[in-house]
C-alpha cells in the first residue's frame, strides 16, 4: 500500500465514525502522508451576532484538517494542543479551506500547521496542532 492509498484508507475510516465534521457541512477534498484538506460553506448557523463566521467554527475546520493529516499514517492518534490567530472574518457564503500540513514528526510527537482561507485565497486563520499518537489503528493491516 503505497503512504497516499494509506492514507485515503485512513480518512475514509475515520470519516465514517465522524458525526462533527459531518454535521458541520465539512467534506474532505484531498488527504496525503501528513496532509489533508477540508472544507465548508459558511452558512446562517455558522454566523455570530457580528454576522460573520463564528471562531469557534473556523477552529473546528482548522482542528477537523489537522485531525486527518496526522491521522493520515493509520496510527491513532488526538491533539494535546492548539492554539489559532484569526486574520479575518469568514462570512455568510464563503467556501472556507483548510489546508494542513505535517511539519515534524518525531516518535508519538507531530506538529501540524493548518491554513484557512477562503475561495479568493483570503487567509482567515493560522491554526497550530499539537498531536500525540496513541495505542490503536484506524483500519486493520
Amino acid at each position: 500500500m503505497t503512504p497516499k492509498e494509506r492514507a485515503e484508507k485512513s480518512a475514509a475510516a475515520m470519516w465514517a465514525g465522524d458525526q462533527a465534521s459531518k454535521w458541520a457541512g465539512m467534506e474532505i477534498t484531498h488527504v496525503d502522508e501528513g496532509a489533508a484538506v477540508l472544507e465548508m460553506t459558511v452558512a446562517d448557523h455558522h454566523c455570530n451576532g457580528h454576522g460573520i463566521c463564528h471562531g469557534g467554527v473556523t477552529f473546528m475546520l482548522a482542528d477537523s484538517a489537522f485531525a486527518f493529516a496526522c491521522n493520515s499514517r493509520n496510527q491513532s492518534t488526538v491533539a494535546q494542543h492548539n492554539n489559532i490567530s484569526f486574520t479575518a472574518p469568514g462570512r455568510k457564503g464563503d467556501r472556507l479551506i483548510a489546508t494542513a500540513r505535517e511539519v515534524a514528526l518525531t516518535g508519538r510527537s507531530g506538529i501540524y500547521d493548518v491554513t484557512v482561507t477562503n475561495q479568493a485565497g483570503l487567509k482567515i486563520a493560522e491554526f497550530r496542532g499539537l498531536s500525540r499518537a496513541i495505542k490503536g489503528q484506524l483500519f486493520e493491516e
